[in-house]
């Protein structure tokens, strides 16, 4: 794998001796914005690098049995990318190609954090909405069947009481109809009494950004969160010239999926709502880690205040129960299996269906970002055993981290 530059000042130095300089030194330091990532050695930042190097055996076999056909991997910790390879395949039907490092992925429910649980709060800081007020504020005819007392922070965190999703053995189509059917749901809990987890929850919250924000969740997101962090390869509905680099996921009535979501609700909208739709890079959402990790700032660039932050990447479930989730972010549930076995509860994370993870650990500064299209091609795969075992080989090779 080529190395990648590791600096401003280095790229001039190369960029002079490229043009014939006879003293490259001379180049004026050039100082990178503030809270972005570079690239590091591992034992930089504290990182064992023999231990991290068991990353290769760990993914390498897990393609080897089928659970992907590739995979790209990134960890960085506090500000330093320190490991980023790309592994097998990024397709195997039609035709092979392998797997590099810039592959655009369907992020699936990633969309939930990185897009959905953003912009609210973009909303929140502005005074335009609260966590606390009820949907209806928002959406009215939301209120149907005894729904008119949710409020937005039971959908954030998944205690709503609604359920995993909408019908899909009839045969609908469009993002209003997918809200009509929404908003005519009924409960399938009591609110606030149980941890059910439901993309119902959050295209009904990228509804509230539309009516709120002005624009469809994948404009709003867009204009006020990837654009600013300079997220260039996020997006919903891919535009054709990425499809040679889209890793495609599995067959659906006689086609691979290619810059299509896979979610089906997602795909009857026109690939564009709250739960799903988004695609990226690992290097787009390792920005938006790093984002998280600044506190809501990037560059130099701040989107969120670090007090937002906080509140979506701290326990917001209702008093005793034992399924954790801030705003957005999985803390300590039944989906967490991506912390695994030795980052500390406090953690936060996400995963995606099709096979994208996210793990972030403030306390150690360290994050990772796995990236797989584990159902392509027969939608077989799982890598659910994978993404744990990779967090516990990072977390592992972590020398000076806290252990009191």
């Amino acid at each position: 794998m080529l190395a990648r530059i590791r600096s401003n000042r280095w790229s001039l130095v190369l960029l002079a001796a490229a043009a014939g300089c006879a003293e490259p030194a001379t180049v004026p330091e050039v100082t990178p914005p503030a809270g972005v990532l570079l690239e590091a050695a591992p034992s930089e930042v504290g990182i064992s690098p023999q231990r991290l190097a068991r990353l290769d055996g760990v993914i390498e076999r897990a393609i080897e049995k089928g659970e992907a056909p590739g995979a790209v991997a990134l960890v960085a910790r506090r500000g330093r990318i320190v490991y980023e390879k790309a592994f097998g395949d990024r397709a195997r039907t039609p035709a092979g190609e392998p797997m590099t490092l810039d592959t655009v992925f369907d992020m699936a429910s990633l969309t939930k954090v990185m897009a959905t649980a953003t912009s609210v709060m973009v909303l929140v800081e502005r005074g335009e909405i609260a966590l606390s007020d009820r949907v209806t504020r928002y959406i009215p005819e939301f209120g149907a069947h005894d729904k008119g007392r949710l409020t937005l922070l039971e959908l954030l965190t998944h205690y709503s009481g609604l359920r995993p999703d909408v019908d899909l053995d009839t045969d609908w189509s469009g993002y209003d109809t997918a809200i009509a059917l929404a908003c005519d749901e009924k409960l399938a809990a009591e609110p606030g009494s149980r941890f059910v987890y439901s993309d119902i929850n959050y295209f009904v919250l990228s509804e509230v950004v539309r009516r709120v924000g002005g624009a469809r969740i994948d404009e709003f997101s867009a204009r006020e969160v990837f654009g600013p962090l300079g997220m260039n390869d996020t997006t919903f509905n891919p535009p054709p010239e990425w499809r040679g680099r889209i890793a495609p996921s599995e067959v659906r009535d006689g086609r691979m999926l290619r810059g299509e979501v896979h979610d089906p609700t997602t795909h009857r909208m026109g690939g564009v709502a709250g739960h799903a739709g988004l695609f990226s890079t690992a290097r787009d959402t390792a920005v938006f880690a790093q984002f998280v990790l600044n506190g809501g700032e990037y560059g130099g660039t701040r989107v969120l205040s670090p007090l937002a932050i906080r509140r979506m990447t701290s326990n917001q479930a209702p008093p005793g129960m034992t399924e954790w989730r801030g705003l957005g972010f999985d803390i300590r549930s039944r989906f967490s299996t991506n912390r695994g076995d030795l980052f500390p509860v406090g953690s936060f994370g996400h995963t995606g269906f099709t096979g994208t993870s996210l793990w972030i650990d403030p306390l150690t500064e360290t994050f990772v970002v796995l990236m797989s299209s584990r159902l392509h091609p027969d939608g077989k795969g799982n890598v659910v055993g994978l993404r744990k075992r990779v967090a516990s080989v990072v977390a592992a090779a972590l020398l000076d981290a806290p252990h009191r």
